[in-house]
């Protein structure tokens, strides 16, 4: 069984991966890098694996230049992500947001700062094997919470690849960064975490042992999803 399971390992390792490029709102794929900051990944589609490296917080490829342009959302809507290549790795799919300080834009905002709130969070199905319900997506979504104070926000796409998360260092780390301009909402604002900063490599959800033995239970990484 070891063997059948170190060979799945090998074979997960092999496998494509993957980046967030296309923005997804009112049933509509935006163009490539248009909302979204480009990723240093863009072509390589490869993963961060340090998680006090600062390209955990959005990937960019240059910050402060990326080009992209901010979308105009209500808060409740809908919002999402086309997956280029697919998820093609096990592990928990999460949405951040972070609010632009008084007199920055969704493109000026660095995200530098305690600003990072979690408004989502999957969990996975435990049997056989653990699974989780962003495998194999190309399309991921969230719902913005309601209650959301209008300005200006980064919406972070995270996905946490653990196949070979076995030893510290190993598991992987997906995520680009949407610009978004938020209205109709309320009047709250979320304390938050920094990226870096939230998490370390030895955290129980980041240094896991996916397949044997089979896993009964997970922790999430980061901070619990906020509440309105």
């Amino acid at each position: 069984m070891f063997k059948t399971l170190a060979t799945l390992a090998l074979l997960g390792a092999a496998q494509a991966h993957y980046t967030f490029p296309g923005l997804i709102y009112n049933g509509k794929t935006e163009a490539d890098w248009s909302y979204v900051r480009k990723t240093t990944n863009y072509n390589s589609h490869s993963p961060v694996q340090d998680v006090q490296d600062s390209q955990i917080r959005c990937y960019e490829l240059e910050p402060g230049s990326n080009g992209a342009k901010t979308m105009a959302v209500k808060a409740g809507d809908k919002v999402g992500f086309r997956v280029d290549g697919g998820i093609q790795h096990p592990g928990p799919l999460a949405f951040y947001m972070a609010k632009a300080p008084s007199g920055e834009t969704a493109e000026t905002f660095s995200g530098e700062g305690a600003d990072w709130f979690k408004i989502y969070e999957d969990g996975p199905t435990f049997g056989d094997e653990i699974t989780w319900p962003s495998s194999d997506l190309d399309e991921v979504s969230v719902e913005l919470p309601t209650c959301l104070a209008e300005g200006y926000y980064l919406l972070r796409v995270e996905h946490i690849a653990l196949h070979s998360a076995g030893s510290e260092g190993g598991a992987q780390f997906y995520q680009a960064c949407a610009q978004l301009h938020v209205s109709g909402g309320g009047s709250e604002t979320f304390s938050g975490v920094s990226l870096p900063g939230a998490y370390k490599a030895t955290d129980p959800g980041i240094l896991f042992q996916l397949y044997y033995p089979v896993p009964t239970s997970y922790e999430n990484p980061g901070p619990a999803v906020v509440k309105c």
